[in-house]
């Protein structure tokens, strides 16, 4: 049975100086549902993303329909739209060393994200919902390293910090952005492994953006391909690897090397 659609997005257009960067992209992400959002480098991934939460630059221009739970975000007073961001909505960047205040301890970083949506919270209180956070991603002794720097993390250590204020005040929907993209294989699979986890824990639903199909085939039931601000292809994880349709699509798994991959012949290219 198809879930409940939690997010609707509906021709979305974000265009710059009159120029289309994404054009005409329409999805659904249901309740506890994740969707990878594929594509190769400057093919409208992230803009995408950043429409979501409306944090486009002033520059853009953009045009269609978000829904969240029956409200559209496009329409939204600004007000409105800041108690959604980091409460309902959350966000993973890729580079937590860039997201992560270097001169902040990681508590209170997290700690912030709490008390902008919940202000009648004792101090206690908060490092409770902090420390609850930083458990539930498996960040070793968190009550010793409340109050240690990003510099004192690794980066796999990092990247949970950035997910633990991510889910800390409890969203419905996480946008998470190449958030393996820089880590080594071996915790790459931990993150992708937690993430899976928050979502079938917490009916998490994920909207998970990479160039990496292997590493969406780990965690989305379904698969959306995006072309030049297109998305030219959507369907099931499970069909989509099996017999993908688009030209594009069967390029994009054929460029990237397997263990059945025919070493004496080149990868194929994506242009």
């Amino acid at each position: 049975m198809t879930p409940a659609p939690l997010l609707e997005v509906d021709n979305l257009t974000i265009s710059f100086h009159g120029k289309a960067a994404v054009d005409g992209v329409s999805f659904r992400i249901g309740e506890g549902e994740t969707l990878g959002l594929v594509g190769e480098s400057g093919s409208g991934k992230s803009l995408t993303s950043l429409a979501l939460l409306r944090l486009l630059p002033p520059t853009a221009s953009v045009a269609g329909s978000i829904r969240f739970a029956g409200e559209d975000l496009l329409t939204l007073p600004e007000a409105a739209m800041r108690r959604r961001r980091g409460r309902d909505i959350s966000m993973i960047f890729q580079e937590p060393m860039t997201a992560l205040n270097p001169v902040m301890a990681v508590g209170r970083q997290i700690a912030e994200a709490v008390e902008t949506h919940h202000p009648k919270l004792s101090r206690a209180e908060v490092r409770e919902r902090v420390l609850e956070a930083m458990h539930s991603v498996s960040l070793p002794t968190p009550e010793k390293r409340y109050g240690d720097y990003p510099y004192q993390f690794s980066g796999g250590q990092r990247q949970r910090v950035l997910i633990a204020m991510a889910i800390v005040n409890q969203p419905r929907l996480l946008i998470a952005d190449e958030p393996t993209t820089a880590l080594d294989v071996t915790v790459q699979a931990q993150i992708l492994k937690l993430l899976r986890s928050l979502s079938e824990q917490h009916n998490l639903a994920m909207l998970f953006i990479s160039h990496d199909l292997a590493v969406v085939s780990e965690v989305a039931q379904r698969v959306a391909v995006m072309q030049h601000g297109k998305i030219v292809e959507q369907a099931p994880a499970r069909e989509l690897f099996r017999a993908p349709q688009h030209p594009y699509t069967r390029r994009l798994l054929a460029s990237a090397p397997s263990m059945t991959t025919d070493r004496t012949k080149p990868l194929a290219t994506l242009v």
